[in-house]
């Protein structure tokens, strides 16, 4: 018996699930003992010269009043997809996304309503693209107190800096590299200004807060459009990259923000690069793991969104762990408050003094513990026009 499907957007990542069912359908008949049939393709557009065309229909009601027991939410965004998502729950059909924009943002109201409903709001391509690390989060790692997440979650900027790095270009001539490969979109705000890491590691700490929901605007983010060639010839030169870094440390008041680092050569985040993703999770009894692959592109995240029907198709859409989130989101530590190692641009030679601190090269120093608060006046005492954070 087959179970019938719809996919919501057929733009990138819907034509790449559609795909990866078709083309895999045997094995993954053979897996979970029963077909996974796409019964309808709801996009706004036709799609003549696509082998899937005669799926397509622009009629959202002949979808949600079908037989349908899973739809896949590729639409993106927050507006239309919130309304469908909502409209499947409600009506007790499993949705599986990518979209973390919304999951971010109504992850609390969403899977209220998929608990309410006895059916489940799956979401693994959300973050890292085809990287498994949702599910491991509350699997895997279910026995453990999640301490760390420190990670690159966003592949558009980490090919930016990789070539800044490589190729010794400036940021505008990277990013346009970017444009020109699909790496980045023709607004590419929310990648270089840290608008999707800032709501990537909202998921993440929320699960690793246990369901309390932080919600991505609490979360500062720092994006890359300021770094230079000075400054990665700099970090070069005391044996650092620099990578927009996502992370959360657990606490009474979790600190959670994005911002450009400093990552030392002995990191593994270090030799991470081009479009690739990596997220370091620390746990209480695993110790430290990584979560690496590939963070973007229509397959790797179809792979994910597969994954994610294949587990609703397995447990006959009942949820099989509570994931269920805080309506309302907690207090983190305020950015100025927060205490962080950081790399000041400066002659090492001049004392620094209230924290403890060491000489990286003649023109760097690293201070430890200080709030984010007292970083300006330290630097300017130091007469240093630059400083970033420094992960190790």
């Amino acid at each position: 018996m087959a179970i019938n499907i719809a996919i919501l957007g057929f733009g990138t990542v819907g034509s790449g699930v559609a795909e990866t069912l078709d083309v895999n359908k045997d094995v993954i008949a053979k897996r979970i003992g029963q077909e996974i049939n796409v019964k309808y393709i709801l996009d706004i557009r036709d799609f003549p010269d696509s082998r899937f065309a005669g799926l397509v229909t622009h009629n959202a009601d002949e979808v949600f009043t079908s037989d349908i027991k899973i739809a896949v939410e590729t639409i993106g965004g927050a507006r239309i997809a919130y309304e469908y998502t909502k409209r499947a729950l409600s009506s007790g059909i499993s949705v599986v996304t990518s979209n973390k924009e919304l999951v971010s943002t109504h992850g609390p109201e969403l899977l209220e309503i998929a608990a309410a409903n006895n059916c489940c709001y799956y979401f693994e391509a959300a973050v890292g693209g085809g990287i498994p690390i949702i599910r491991p989060l509350y699997k895997c790692l279910a026995a453990n107190k999640i301490t760390k997440i420190a990670g690159i979650v966003n592949g558009t900027t980490n090919y930016i800096l990789s070539q800044m790095k490589d190729e010794g270009i400036d940021f505008d001539t990277a990013l346009k590299q970017a444009q020109a490969n699909g790496f980045a979109e023709a607004n590419p705000s929310a990648d270089i200004e840290g608008i999707d890491a800032q709501r990537k590691i909202s998921i993440l700490s929320t699960i690793a807060n246990d369901g309390d929901y932080i919600a991505p605007e609490s979360i500062s983010a720092e994006g890359i459009s300021a770094v230079t060639t000075d400054d990665m010839a700099f970090a070069d030169s005391i044996g650092c990259a620099i990578k927009l870094i996502a992370l959360y440390e657990a606490g009474e008041k979790p600190v959670v923000y994005v911002a450009p680092a400093l990552v030392d050569k002995s990191n593994l985040l270090f030799n991470v690069n081009g479009v690739f993703n990596a997220i370091m999770v620390d746990g209480n009894s695993l110790g430290q793991a990584m979560f690496y692959g590939q963070g973007a592109g229509t397959l790797p995240t179809a792979s994910a969104v597969c994954g994610d029907v294949l587990e609703v198709a397995a447990t006959n859409g009942k949820p099989a762990e509570s994931r269920a989130w805080s309506k309302e989101s907690v207090d983190i530590t305020p950015y100025d408050e927060i205490k962080a190692d950081i790399v000041i641009r400066a002659d090492s030679s001049k004392a620094v003094t209230g924290y403890e601190n060491q000489a990286l090269s003649d023109e760097a120093i690293l201070v430890k513990g200080i709030a984010h608060k007292d970083i300006a006046s330290l630097v300017n005492s130091l007469g240093a026009k630059f400083w970033m954070h420094y992960l190790k």
